[in-house]
């Protein structure tokens, strides 16, 4: 039997189980104690009363016997047919043995010539004194026997334990997982809510002690999606409104570079435009945000995506002409179905691109994979050392070591975009043919479509 001792069911059951054994012990222990008092006072009572029915017949037949044969042996009537535990001798005021039971030897007894009961090592003896102190009957019992029948009778009460707690156990685990099962429910329902799912928990029938919690928990999801929300609206409001000014300043900007003739005011020029097309990326890049944010990646439609990798790599080979784009399918692949969005894979794909052509290492082509098994690896060189832990550059704004700018939301945003639509993104470094250090971006999208 196992359980997760982590978990609250498993530390009852493992708390409830060993204080019931220690309990059990303890009961066994004191009754243990108990009966062997009962038990030596039942025994003490048989030796004594033994020893008294024995003694007239003991004198008796001592009378009756030659004393010159001394010390006589009484023979057993019924040799070997019951265990024998009790064994008797006669002696004499001197303390020599006149006679004694078959079971015994001659040696006398180490006991006393004290009337009343006497404990050695091995026996408890009771000694009666008969003719005015001359003849002494002692009867002896083994203190193995005694303990023989405490042990037994220890056993009796350990035993049924190996069953019992096993038992105990299960139906211990029984109860208290359903006893446990609305906190279980609770924090499987909690723990289902994450930046994507901010629905309110419905839990009907807690138990008194937790009942109170789903509704705290509901008031803090409520605020958090409005402040969430709120954040996404700001972000996207402000981009959307900031590019058409933005794209006529940009345009007014360009005219008036060409107008001026002086180098310096042609130098400003410049540079105020380069601020202003750094300004229009990254206002593209909080826009493509905000939509992963949203949750544009969810969809039940399978697409083809070698289909539209080839699409977008044609269209980025356009866009950027000076970029070399190649690609390399697993062969014989002619298509990959996979429930994604489109939208949202062409702009993770399209971050990817845009960020090997960005960063990569000048006149080195871009190589783009795609596998059977539903991986897309887009990799380039780069001049630039990379960071030992490449996943930083899945944290908005982080930037390798590099002069280029850039806004730093690229990685994050396909990121975003690969856990919407159960895929994965891996990033790590490569050694290519070329000697040159490899940076390697995996799109992983297993499964079928």
């Amino acid at each position: 039997m196992r359980f997760e001792t982590r978990s609250l069911a498993g530390r009852l059951v493992w708390s409830l189980s060993i204080l019931l054994a220690v309990f059990w012990m303890i009961a066994v222990g004191l009754s243990i104690h108990v009966m062997r008092a009962e038990f030596d006072e039942v025994f003490d009572s048989a030796l004594q009363e033994t020893t008294e029915r024995l003694a007239p017949l003991v004198v008796d037949d001592y009378f009756r016997r030659d004393a010159g044969s001394m010390p006589n042996r009484v023979g057993a009537l019924t040799p070997g047919t019951t265990d024998e535990y009790l064994t008797y001798q006669v002696r004499d005021a001197a303390g020599r043995v006149l006679m004694h039971s078959h079971n015994v030897g001659k040696e006398p007894y180490p006991a006393p010539l004290t009337p009343g009961f006497w404990s050695g090592d091995d026996r408890r003896i009771f000694t009666i004194a008969t003719i005015s102190d001359t003849l002494f009957i002692q009867v002896a019992d083994s203190l193995a026997h005694r303990r023989e029948a405490t042990l037994e009778s220890a056993l009796t009460l350990l035993l049924p334990i190996l069953l019992l707690l096993p038992l105990g156990m299960f139906a211990t685990r029984w109860i208290v997982v359903r006893a446990t099962s609305p906190v279980s429910a609770l924090r499987e329902a909690i723990s289902a809510r994450d930046g994507n799912n901010l629905e309110p928990i419905d839990l009907n029938g807690l138990p008194t002690e937790i009942a109170t919690i789903p509704g705290s928990v509901n008031t803090l999801l409520a605020r958090l999606k409005h402040a969430i929300q709120a954040e996404r609206d700001l972000a996207a409001n402000s981009a959307h409104e900031l590019r058409t000014p933005l794209a006529g300043a940009l345009a007014q900007m360009e005219l008036l570079s060409q107008q001026v003739t002086e180098p310096q005011d042609r130098s400003r020029s410049e540079r105020v435009l380069e601020a202003l097309r750094r300004l229009s990326a990254m206002l593209e890049k909080l826009l493509q945000l905000s939509r992963a944010e949203a949750g544009i990646g969810f969809a039940s439609t399978p697409v083809d995506l070698v289909a539209l990798v080839k699409l977008l790599v044609e269209s980025f080979r356009r866009s950027r002409p000076a970029v070399t784009i190649i690609m390399e399918p697993s062969p014989g692949l002619s298509e990959l179905m996979r429930a994604v969005d489109p939208d949202a894979f062409a702009i993770a794909f399209n971050n990817l691109l845009e960020n090997a052509a960005h960063y990569g290492t000048d006149g080195q082509p871009i190589t783009v994979a795609v596998t059977t098994d539903g991986r897309i690896t887009v990799t380039n060189a780069v001049s630039a050392p990379l960071a030992p832990d490449l996943n930083v550059y899945r944290t908005r704004f982080k930037r390798g070591q590099t002069s280029k700018p850039g806004s730093g939301l690229g990685l994050a945003i396909v990121d975003k975009l690969m856990a919407q639509m159960n895929g994965t993104m891996t990033l790590r470094s490569a050694a290519l043919q070329t000697g040159h250090t490899g940076f390697e971006c995996e799109l992983s999208f297993p499964g079928t479509g």
